[in-house]
């Protein structure tokens, strides 16, 4: 299994300096239970196979003190370009930017000409303006869910704005909390009920990703490297344009 991972690694490596800017999108939803961890690591796994990733944080607001996607947006010329290295990555502030950029016919050509230097471009924001921004695309959104009893409500209301303003179906991760010598027991638990709503009431087939939370840190990490690989297969190509930003 970790072989062909592997090997499958290694073939995504040779591309990144050569191919265009791949766009990956995570939906924010209720409490966030967990989701700043997984994309840490998501990046960090990126950043391991020599990826260069930027992500744009739709949580947080620019400003004059704190410049991000909205400053870039008005002058792209001022979008850094050191920390751009092959397997380097960096958080950007892009609430409002976004929100711009959702108002846009074709947002993903200005994406692509601002970030043509970046290999991953990931979007973190919530479901109602991913659905704005992201409409049309066919891009699969990561959602994950907590084990918590909260995280199955706010991740239906998440999946039902992505599935029915903007056709999306996301790729849903669902936290595991398994013990290595103890086998998980079947129950009412989140994802169950997330996966009875979604068919019961949008007729929207679930099929998670286990994410194993166990004490053992290299199966965990087995996963998440999966989930990696896995989301930059269904990314979307933005298009490279970079004699667009030449002065």
């Amino acid at each position: 299994m970790l072989e062909s991972c592997v090997n499958q690694a290694a073939g995504l490596q040779a591309l990144a300096l050569t191919a265009n800017p791949r766009l990956v999108a995570v939906a924010s939803h209720g409490l966030q239970q967990g989701e700043l961890p997984l994309l840490y690591s998501l990046c960090a796994t990126w950043s391991d196979l020599g990826f260069s990733v930027a992500v744009l944080d739709g949580q947080a607001h620019e400003s004059s003190s704190n410049p991000g996607l909205m400053q870039w947006l008005d002058a792209p010329h001022n979008y850094p370009r050191e920390g751009h290295e092959q397997g380097a990555w960096t958080i950007i502030p892009a609430a409002d930017g976004l929100e711009r950029l959702a108002g846009q016919p074709n947002p993903y050509d200005t994406l692509g000409t601002l970030m043509a230097h970046d290999a991953v471009v990931l979007i973190y924001a919530n479901a109602a303006l991913l659905t704005r921004l992201l409409k049309g695309s066919g891009l699969s959104p990561l959602l994950l869910v907590a084990p918590l009893s909260a995280s199955a409500l706010t991740a239906y209301q998440a999946v039902k704005q992505l599935w029915v303003n903007a056709h999306l179906r996301p790729t849903v991760a669902n936290i595991a909390l398994t013990s290595p010598y103890k086998p998980p027991v079947a129950g009412d638990t989140p994802i169950q009920h997330l996966q009875n709503c979604a068919m019961s009431f949008l007729g929207c087939q679930i099929n998670p990703i286990a994410i194993r939370a166990t004490t053992l840190d290299n199966r965990s990490q087995d996963d998440i490297h999966r989930l990696a690989l896995q989301l930059l297969e269904c990314a979307v190509s933005l298009q490279r344009r970079q004699c667009a930003l030449e002065p």
